[in-house]
């Protein structure tokens, strides 16, 4: 636990406003090795990604035991911290939770906010008695894991628009109180809308990098603390497979500079 204990304090370090971690998020043990191998100080997985590479659908259609054995393999084969993206907890107790995330190596999770099957919000105060529940469970077991709580206001549209920027805000503090380490805004892509929670959130806050959202200098810029790029490298490394795959049926030019 010293060793898990000493990754966990590590990761919890690269949460800077201004100077954000920024994680390109892996699906499997080989490109958790290409995001180490590329300089990155640590390695996130995507639940989406992971999911799709094992068969299955985004939304805890995964089984937990298969979940957990992916991020073990992730864990394993890199010599940097590891924080696995866990849905809502596939339903587990929080001391089962957070027993097998800390029995595959990792040293910190997402919980987010949201039904995965129902995609409705959860009551802010279940959600805070839940990562209480996994923060407390975590320091029985003697690893301050990193708690990330994904906060799905503007992923689930909840509630007029001009109210969203505020529920925000309430959850990500409500959710700092219970023990989250960093709140994530999923989608929230408007840069002043950005910059007020990071200025009212009480807590680091972690930014999903997609197109229509701000460039990460300039996410550096408003005080973001983490960047999370979800399943978009393994979108793209598929993407272009398909594009590879096309032109191989095809007969084309695959390969122009090999001999």
């Amino acid at each position: 636990m010293i060793e898990l204990s000493q990754r966990a304090a590590a990761l919890r370090a690269l949460h800077r406003p201004g100077d954000p971690l920024i994680l390109p998020n892996a699906w499997d043990a080989g490109s958790a090795r290409a995001v180490a191998a590329a300089g990155f100080p640590a390695v996130a997985t995507s639940s989406g990604a992971v999911a799709e590479a094992l068969g299955h659908a985004d939304h805890e259609a995964t089984p937990a035991g298969e979940m957990f054995a992916a991020v073990a393999r992730i864990a394993a084969a890199v010599p940097v911290p590891v924080t696995a993206d866990l849905e809502r907890g596939y339903g587990l107790r929080p001391a089962e939770l957070v027993d097998r995330l800390l029995a595959t190596g990792a040293v910190g999770c997402n919980i987010e906010d949201s039904d995965p099957r129902t995609r409705e919000l959860c009551d802010v105060e279940e959600q805070a008695d839940l990562l209480a529940g996994v923060r407390a469970a975590a320091r029985e077991a003697g690893v301050d894991l990193v708690l990330n709580a994904r906060v799905d206001v503007h992923l689930r549209a909840y509630g007029p628009p001009a109210g969203r920027l505020a529920e925000a805000v309430r959850r990500a503090r409500r959710y700092r109180a219970a023990g989250a380490d960093c709140v994530y805004p999923i989608v929230l892509a408007d840069p002043a809308a950005i910059r007020a929670l990071v200025a009212e959130a009480d807590a680091p806050v972690n930014v999903f990098a997609r197109p229509g959202a701000p460039a990460v200098a300039e996410l550096a810029a408003l005080g973001v603390a983490r960047i999370s790029f979800g399943s978009g490298v393994y979108a793209a490394a598929r993407a272009r497979t398909v594009e590879m795959l096309a032109a191989i049926r095809a007969g084309g030019e695959v390969f122009p500079d090999a001999e």
